[in-house]
């Protein structure tokens, strides 16, 4: 538990039902840092609790009044789940997470009381919280949608000002784009991301998200050869020039991602320790 003697802002209403409290984690690849929302009118469903801070944690408790029904998970990432052990042993909600029999390189271990299941619905405060699959960031992913409000909570699967990142092998690119497609496919009017603003144009933000994604395969198609075999962090050094020495290797892991995805439609073969093409 990380202890600190801060003030933490209390929390922002996002929308009828659902309140917004970012976690105190701000980073390259965290954004302003994690949001945890409290949904529901009492009982309340707290959504990614967020990191292992006391003063955050306690913020939550006290935002609901100590009523807390349950916790639910996006993923297993610690930037998500780190203060969900602690939250549950001081409030006795259970957690609920997509079952994992067993977990990814990035994973954090959180012990989960009860699996949650693709289209299941549960009751939070008087309002309706329908749990969507959605891999590809993570096997586990899920995302939640508020039918009554018109909302998704999108965990990692979308976010403000920044690239979701596809690390495999839990992360898959094929999979991903399946998720895009199916949350294109939802009737939300909002999207309430796991790190930035909320979303306010839910259609054109994700058809700009599977625009950016085709555009950055056809690029690492096109660094290929039949000929010569280049490694993914040649091709990531290619493809982002300008990028920060402490996300190259991030965006290496994001070329191998879109690799496996060419190999899996038959136009890439890996080749010794390099890839060319087909």
């Amino acid at each position: 538990m990380t202890e600190r003697h801060d003030r933490i802002a209390g929390p922002v209403t996002v929308d009828a039902g659902l309140r917004c409290l970012t976690a105190p984690n701000p980073s390259l690849m965290t954004g302003p840092g994690t949001n945890s929302y409290i949904v529901g009118h009492g009982p309340y469903v707290i959504v990614d609790p967020g990191v292992d801070d006391e003063p955050h944690l306690e913020a939550l408790i006290a935002a609901c009044d100590g009523q807390i029904a349950s916790i639910c998970l996006t993923h297993r990432h610690p930037d998500h789940v780190g203060g969900a052990g602690w939250l549950a042993e001081r409030t006795g909600a259970p957690v609920r997470a997509w079952p994992k029999p067993e977990l990814a390189h990035y994973d954090r271990p959180v012990p989960v009381d009860q699996p949650l299941a693709d289209g299941e619905t549960l009751t939070a405060g008087g309002m309706s919280m329908v749990v969507r699959h959605t891999p590809g960031h993570a096997a586990d992913h899920v995302a939640f949608e508020l039918p009554d409000i018109g909302v998704l909570l999108a965990g990692d699967a979308l976010m403000t000002d920044a690239t979701v990142v596809i690390l495999p092998p839990d992360g898959d690119m094929g999979a991903y784009f399946s998720t895009l497609e199916r949350l294109a496919g939802l009737h939300v009017r909002r999207i309430a991301p796991a790190h930035g603003r909320v979303i306010e144009q839910p259609g054109s933000a994700i058809a700009e998200v599977i625009a950016h994604r085709r555009q950055r395969e056809s690029q690492v198609a096109a660094a290929l050869s039949a000929d010569a075999p280049r490694t993914a962090e040649d091709i990531a050094q290619t493809l982002y020039p300008q990028l920060h020495d402490r996300l190259q290797t991030m965006a290496a892991l994001q070329v191998h991602a879109h690799l496996l995805h060419l190999a899996a439609r038959g136009r890439a073969v890996a080749d010794g320790g390099g890839w060319r093409s087909l």
